[in-house]
């Protein structure tokens, strides 16, 4: 996952701004618990997304409590406390990252010294959660197996990182899974594989990297792309939307639903809209707060 599952700020309620808040700087401390202090430079939007999805699901509470963090050292601030699901959460998250910056140096983009920089919380993290580390490793092959073949069909090769999410679903789930819970999972999935894609085109384009767009619309750039085929591309994603929407009303949720609502409904749809114009990423303040103690 890449940073893309974001909430929608303006119609976003204080009061789950501030649990997201609370969740985001949680689960960074529980990257902390579960791989140690470095790996918590890879947190993201995106598992703090599954944070509040997740606890919400399976009805386990999240307490915030009041303390301390390395840029708040003497003034305290909400934070989620640490539980076994945000323990498990903080290694997905260390997993991926790694295998993240392992994608980049096969792709020639560098990142060697950043990938050394997480190894050790990637051994922690398979040690820790074998079964999961089975998950993502297995994800991993058939994602490169259809990069490797170069398929020019974009829902083929996001299929491996929708699959993934479906199968974390009933993973993190268990008994509570639910088809229309695994129906959001894989549209989440796949909505960010093709989302990063298209982010990338431009950069895919210039370094002569696999992207399934690129091979199937053989476009010179993404302006030239959605100029000539926006509309598909447009409902190529609406189809998603609509998954989404069909998943999350199937969902029995344990607490109030606002965040996630806003999330899946707004912040999806918006970060689509900013991609396909080709417009700048607006960071919040929630994105700079990569350290915590």
């Amino acid at each position: 996952m890449f940073g893309y599952v974001r909430y929608d700020l303006p119609n976003l309620l204080v009061k789950d701004f501030m649990l997201y808040k609370a969740l985001y700087c949680g689960l960074c401390k529980s990257i902390g618990a579960a791989c140690g202090q470095r790996a918590r430079l890879g947190l993201t939007y995106d598992v703090t997304f599954l944070s509040a999805l997740l606890h919400n699901i399976t009805g386990t509470d999240i307490r915030v409590e009041q303390q301390n963090c390395f840029e708040h050292a003497i003034r305290k601030r909400p934070i989620a406390a640490v539980d076994d699901l945000t323990m498990e959460l903080g290694a997905f998250n260390t997993l991926l990252t790694y295998y993240k910056l392992s994608d980049d140096i096969a792709d020639g983009n560098g990142g060697r010294v950043k990938r050394a920089w997480f190894k050790k919380g990637y051994r922690r993290a398979k040690k820790r959660y074998p079964e999961l580390a089975a998950l993502v490793e297995t994800f991993v092959a058939r994602q490169a197996a259809v990069e490797k073949k170069r398929s020019a069909i974009p829902d083929e090769a996001a299929e491996p990182t929708a699959d993934l999410m479906r199968k974390m679903c009933a993973h993190f789930l268990k008994e509570k899974t639910s088809p229309a819970a695994e129906e959001l999972f894989y549209a989440v999935g796949k909505w960010v594989y093709l989302i990063d894609a298209l982010d990338d085109y431009d950069k895919d384009v210039r370094g002569k990297r696999y992207n399934p767009f690129v091979l199937a619309y053989g476009c010179a750039s993404r302006a030239e792309l959605m100029e000539k085929s926006g509309q598909e591309i447009g409902f190529l994603f609406d189809t998603l939307f609509y998954s989404m929407r069909e998943g999350l009303a199937g969902i029995s949720f344990s607490f109030n639903r606002d965040l996630t609502d806003n999330v899946i409904l707004r912040g999806i749809p918006l970060e689509t809209a900013r991609v396909m114009k080709g417009e700048p990423r607006k960071e919040t303040t929630v994105d700079v707060k990569k350290v915590r103690s």
